[in-house]
C-alpha cells in the first residue's frame, strides 16, 4: 500500500480501539491523549517502510517514511535498507532467492514489530519526557507526511520538521512528567502491525512469519492471490480503501467525543 493509505489505516485502527476501551472497558482517555495516540499510531503504521530507501545526494525517492526529514530521513532509510538486506542475507535459506535490496524484509517481521513498540516505551520509562518529545517528533513527522500527504508534498520537508517539532513541543509541555507512556510504544508498536496487515493484502505480501523456516525458506511472503489482492495505487486502494478508513476514523471520533459534548450541554440520549 501506498503511505497514505498506510497511515490512514493506523489512524482509523487506533481511534477504533479507543472507542472500544471507552465503551466496553470503561477506559477514558483525554483529548491529547487521544491525539497524541492517533498520531503516533499513524506515523507507526509508515514506520517499517523506512527499508525503502531513495537518492540522499539529490533528495529524492524512497518512500514517504524516507523523504520526511529530507537528506536526513533517506540517510537513516538508507542505513535501514542496508542493515535489513544484511540480516536477509544473514538468515536466508537454500531456497530464498537473492536480493539487491532490504525492502519488506527485516522491518516487516512481527519480531521487529514488538522490538520497535517495546523499545519505544523503554525509552519513555527511562527518559521520560526528553524521550517522549524526540518520539513525538519523529511520529508527527511520519503522520503529517502521511495523512497529509499533498500538502506535505507542496510544503517541503522543512515545513513538515517545523510543525513536528512545534506540535512536539505542545505535546511536551502539556503531559505530566511524572509518567512512562507506554501508551506511545503501544501505538508505534500497533502502527507498525497494521502496516505489516496491509501489506500482506498486496501482490508482494510480508515475510510475517520470519524466522520460523518453511520448505527450506526463512523469508517466506505471506499475501493473498494476485487475483484478489490489493493493487498499489489503484483506484481501489485510493478511492475505496481510504473511504471506508475515512468513514471508520470520523465515526469513531465522534463515538469517542459526543458524549463529552452532550454532557456539556446537559444532554442525555
Amino acid at each position: 500500500m501506498m503511505g497514505p493509505s498506510h497511515a490512514l489505516s493506523g489512524a482509523a485502527v487506533w481511534l477504533t480501539g479507543s472507542w472500544a476501551l471507552d465503551q466496553f472497558a470503561d477506559y477514558h482517555q483525554s483529548p491529547l491523549a487521544l491525539a497524541v495516540g492517533t498520531a503516533v499510531c499513524a506515523g507507526g503504521a509508515l514506520f517499517p517502510d523506512l527499508d525503502l530507501s531513495g537518492k540522499v545526494t539529490r533528495n529524492q525517492g524512497g518512500a514517504t517514511v524516507a523523504r520526511t526529514f529530507g537528506v536526513v530521513s533517506l540517510f537513516v532509510a538508507e542505513v535501514m535498507e542496508k542493515i535489513s538486506l544484511g540480516v536477509y542475507y544473514a538468515t536466508k535459506l537454500s531456497k530464498d532467492p537473492r536480493r539487491n535490496n532490504g525492502h519488506r524484509t527485516l522491518t516487516h517481521t512481527i519480531p521487529f514489530t514488538v522490538l520497535v513498540g517495546w523499545g519505544t516505551t523503554a525509552l519513555c520509562a527511562a527518559y521520560g519526557k526528553w524521550a517522549v518529545v524526540g518520539i513525538l517528533f519523529f511520529m508527527f513527522g511520519l503522520a503529517l507526511r502521511g495523512l497529509f500527504d499533498r500538502w506535505a508534498e507542496r510544503a517541503g520537508w522543512v515545513i513538515v520538521t517545523l510543525a513536528s517539532a512545534a506540535a512536539a513541543w505542545f505535546t511536551f509541555a502539556n503531559l505530566p512528567g511524572d509518567r512512562g507512556y507506554p501508551l506511545i510504544g503501544l501505538a508505534v508498536g500497533v502502527g507498525c502491525f497494521v502496516h505489516i496487515l496491509g501489506d500482506m493484502i498486496t501482490r508482494a505480501g510480508v515475510p510475517i512469519l520470519w524466522p520460523i523456516p518453511i520448505k527450506r525458506r526463512m523469508w517466506t511472503m505471506v499475501g493473498l492471490p494476485n487475483s484478489i489482492a490489493l493493487r498499489t495505487g489503484s483506484k481501489t486502494e485510493v478511492v475505496v480503501l481510504r473511504g471506508v478508513l475515512t468513514a471508520i476514523s470520523v465515526l469513531a471520533a465522534v463515538g469517542l467525543v459526543a458524549p463529552s459534548v452532550l454532557r456539556k450541554f446537559n444532554i442525555e440520549i
